[in-house]
């Protein structure tokens, strides 16, 4: 059990006199506080314990929950990591005395109601006594999905589903995708200056963006399980790929280099710098003499069948996939981006766009080979959003391939 934690400095859920619907407005902002509202309100505290585990309970998901009595936050949890108690769990165990009537519990992804590393919470919430159950988003495993809402159901508890599963349904997307399909989520990241290039013709890049949203992506990094570049990225740049943050040291991911004909060099910084593992992935035509070195040196080596000289990238995904390497960022260089979207392996976009043009035709585009022909054809991106990080612009989105 954990220590207890404080119920979130007065927050509440709703008012139940004017003095607290006043005190709601100023701490939240609201134009209403009815039921549903309450259940929103209470729901995107959850959201926010669920993100403090954001790139740390891989291959689980992230997942936070709150118990509400009467509006007020009393009891805080989420899921840390793989094998460690999950959010419900932890909540519970931080509520001080017991659940009283009426105490509802929040959690942004449905109990569930089985045996893993840890028991099934369905189980938990029945012995605490707990009578409410507000869900953000149902299980994405088809194998299990309803599962812990029906038990508990069946038990006489009230479930609440589907409140506010978007934002819910999102913190757990790396999860749905894989739990779904067993294909890492493959989020692309590129820099480009108005005029849409990622580099000068000599291949400087340093730096299109700046200080604050270069700083996002070494959160980015630390959120997800690999990074991922290709051989070119290593040959021009020789990156490093780790993560530096400032004031404290980040978790490194597993770095990824694509290399059809192992051009990496043995004294690459990706192949020695930080913390993280090292995966190579080489073509079926390389020799087991020539991996034999980057083995000794503690590199992985994934060998992967090629089509027409290239890389079967799907054939690739799938076997990061059993690592299990759930998430990816990819962050080029322009040939590897441009086979991947071509392929249509990319989940996700991060482009940043810096008010810098370097002019002229020359330049190191985000993408390289061949595009559609017409605009009809180009990839749209949907569920747009758009953030400011000092005088750099962030673009997050999905892709919406043409079939």
């Amino acid at each position: 059990m954990h220590s207890p934690q404080p119920a979130s400095g007065g927050f509440r859920c709703r008012g139940d006199s004017k003095s607290d619907l006043g005190r709601s407005h100023e701490i939240l902002g609201l134009q209403d506080l009815n039921t549903n509202h309450s259940d929103e309100k209470c729901m995107r505290e959850a959201i926010r314990e669920a993100r403090k585990g954001l790139g740390r309970t891989s291959p689980n998901p992230p997942v936070g929950c709150v118990i509400a009595r009467k509006g007020n936050i009393v009891a805080r949890g989420y899921h840390r990591r793989a094998g460690e108690p999950h959010a419900e769990i932890e909540a519970l165990g931080n509520l001080q005395g017991r659940v009283k009537s009426g105490d509802t519990l929040y959690v942004t992804l449905e109990p569930c109601n089985h045996f893993g590393r840890t028991p099934p919470c369905t189980r938990a919430i029945l012995k605490s006594g707990i009578r409410r159950v507000v869900v953000g988003t149902m299980d994405p495993n088809p194998d299990v999905a309803g599962g812990g809402s029906r038990v508990l159901r069946e038990h006489g508890l009230e479930v609440v589903q589907s409140v506010l599963e978007p934002e819910c349904r999102r913190l757990i997307e790396i999860f749905s995708k894989h739990s779904q399909t067993g294909l890492p989520f493959v989020v692309a990241k590129s820099a480009l200056t108005l005029d849409g290039w990622t580099a000068t013709s000599a291949g400087n890049s340093q730096w299109i963006t700046g200080e604050s949203s270069r700083r996002f992506v070494h959160r980015l990094r630390e959120r997800l399980d690999a990074v991922m570049v290709g051989v070119g990225t290593v040959l021009a740049d020789d990156p490093s790929l780790t993560v530096r943050l400032k004031n404290r040291r980040g978790r490194d991911p597993l770095r990824i280099v694509v290399d059809t004909r192992l051009r990496t060099p043995l004294g690459a910084k990706v192949l020695r710098n930080g913390s993280g593992r090292s995966l190579i992935v080489v073509g079926e035509n390389v020799s087991p003499a020539r991996l034999e070195p980057f083995e000794k040196q503690g590199v992985t080596i994934m060998v992967c069948p090629e089509s027409q000289g290239r890389l079967d990238l799907a054939a690739m995904m799938a076997g990061l996939g059993k690592v299990p390497v759930t998430s990816i960022l990819l962050e080029g260089g322009a040939t590897l981006m441009g086979e991947m979207i071509r392929q249509k392996v990319v989940d996700k976009f991060y482009i940043f766009k810096a008010p810098k043009i370097l002019g002229g035709g020359d330049g190191v585009p985000m993408a390289a080979g061949p595009g559609p022909q017409s605009i009809d054809s180009c990839v749209r991106l949907k569920d747009l959003r758009i953030r400011r990080f000092g005088e750099d612009v962030l673009f997050i989105g999905y892709p919406e391939y043409k079939e």
